[in-house]
């Protein structure tokens, strides 16, 4: 369940193979935008996207639902679902990209103090759940008092499917509620915010049974009885997962609507600007430790989805395919044109910053849609470098890179730009998140023995190694722009 669709895959464990998939709706979801920084969406809309997706795979794949054992979620991250005691939703979700809630995060990083924020949460509380929950209880109090539980999206959709109120260990650091130093549930930051321990459902694992499909929505999906959800993770831990990656050292990337680079590690990694954030890891336990430091883009993909209908805001029909074409036609470097996809909420590797998206070295006689095509997807690889970069510092690895074959990396351009700008291998995987969700859940259901049995059968696809001479030229493009973000930065 993304911010632009919700996808669904059906998974054959015996066979290890996807035997169906759907995104649904066809056109992306709105993001709504009251005030400048804000993003919110009705979780209403991501159920009843839900529901027609799960019609069509069933439909065009003739699936018999009685023979379903299990259900696997992944969930945009960091977003906040409010309900009352009858369950129903109080407000609309804000979800991950919004950045209302940025200086209640600074505020709280200074009050509970920066070695606090470092050893404990590994975080600062910046614009995750919590502040946004915190912004809810100042502006909004009249909702607030009717909270009976806050959830994210993920939790939300098993709520929806089970009836019951349920959240993840990962769940709770991922709204930087959780402790790393006790691995308990942070009573620092909810007494520092002043909620009640109550708000927070029942704590069930991240693999494993979570609880099985209410009476009504078997009857509504054509289930046999009591078919268990066996596996919940944010969408960037999930990306990683889906690709085998576990183990510290290993790195994941996507490119959504936001663009992340993911690493695994066992230990306590940390940032002292927060410019980067870590998480708890899919596959973590109290025997072996495993969290995931995350470089995020907020516009990655919602860069790319503007440009589509910013090009065809005249009736046209230029697909994404056609823009990757199109794309592919402009030399490195675009002709000097130069892309600044910070326009979709505050850059956390920015420093929490709403510098805005910024377009540089337009000439009206040289340039065309490619080289715009072309510069934004340069861009975007520049910014999750300026990330990488970060990351790098911190002692994570940086010789390969997996990614799904999805969004953007269907790009043979984007690819290329990437392993190039990033000096890594990149090897491409053909599965998505949905698909590591499902494979997910038949390891959650007991399916497999160990995790990476689930994943043996992904096949790779691609492998895109850098190019001496465009690692050179792209080494001097990206000092140029990185040059131009530190000005950008200064002047906001």
């Amino acid at each position: 369940m993304g911010s632009s669709s919700v996808k669904a895959s059906i998974f054959d464990a015996e066979k290890g193979i996807s035997v169906g998939h759907a995104t649904f709706p066809p056109t992306e979801q709105p993001i709504d935008s009251d005030q400048a920084g804000w993003a919110e969406q009705d979780p209403e809309l991501w159920w009843h996207n839900f529901l027609a997706g799960y019609a069509q795979i069933v439909s065009e794949h003739k699936i018999k639902t009685n023979q379903i054992d299990g259900i696997g979620i992944s969930y945009q991250m960091h977003g906040l679902v409010a309900v009352d005691k009858k369950g129903d939703v109080l407000r609309k979700s804000i979800i991950w990209c919004d950045s209302r809630a940025v200086e209640i995060g600074e505020t709280a990083l200074q009050e509970l103090g920066e070695s606090y924020c470092n050893s404990h949460l590994l975080n600062s509380p910046g614009n995750f759940t919590a502040s946004k929950l915190r912004w809810v209880k100042e502006n909004e109090p009249d909702k607030y008092a009717q909270i009976h539980k806050f959830m994210l999206p993920g939790d939300y959709i098993a709520f929806r499917l089970s009836g019951e109120y349920s959240t993840t260990n990962c769940g709770l650091s991922e709204g930087v509620l959780w402790d790393f130093k006790n691995r308990s549930l942070s009573k620092t930051v909810l007494s520092y915010f002043g909620f009640e321990d109550s708000l927070i459902p029942e704590v069930v694992p991240n693999i494993g049974f979570q609880g099985t499909v209410s009476r009504s929505v078997t009857d509504l999906l054509g289930l046999k009885a009591n078919v268990p959800i066996t596996y919940r993770a944010g969408d960037q831990p999930n990306n990683a997962f889906s690709l085998g990656v576990m183990q510290p050292g290993e790195v994941a990337t996507t490119a959504g609507t936001s663009g992340v680079i993911y690493a695994v590690t066992d230990t306590d990694t940390f940032d002292p600007q927060s410019r980067i954030n870590t998480f708890l890891h899919v596959n973590d336990s109290a025997l072996d430790k495993r969290n995931g430091v995350l470089v995020c883009v907020n516009g990655a993909g919602a860069l790319y989805s503007w440009l589509k209908r910013f090009l065809n805001h005249n009736d046209g029909h230029l697909s994404y395919k056609q823009m990757n074409d199109l794309a592919s036609l402009s030399e490195p470097g675009s002709q000097g044109v130069r892309f600044f996809p910070f326009g979709n909420g505050a850059e956390r590797i920015l420093g929490n910053r709403l510098i805005q998206a910024n377009i540089m070295g337009l000439d009206f006689n040289r340039h065309n849609e490619e080289h715009v095509l072309r510069a934004g997807m340069e861009g975007i690889v520049f910014a999750l470098n300026l990330g990488f970069d970060i990351l790098k510092s911190t002692g994570v690895s940086r010789e390969t890179i997996k990614a799904g074959h999805a969004n953007l990396f269907l790009s043979q351009t984007f690819r290329t730009i990437f392993a190039n700008v990033t000096q890594t291998s990149l090897l491409v995987f053909e599965t998505d998140g949905a698909d590591g969700a499902a494979r997910g859940a038949a390891l959650g259901a007991g399916f497999y023995n160990r995790s990476e049995n689930a994943f043996d059968s992904v096949k790779r696809i691609h492998t895109v190694e850098p190019q001496q001479a465009l690692k050179t030229q792209y080494e001097d493009i990206y000092g140029q722009w990185k040059a131009v973000v530190e000005n950008l930065s200064e002047i906001v």
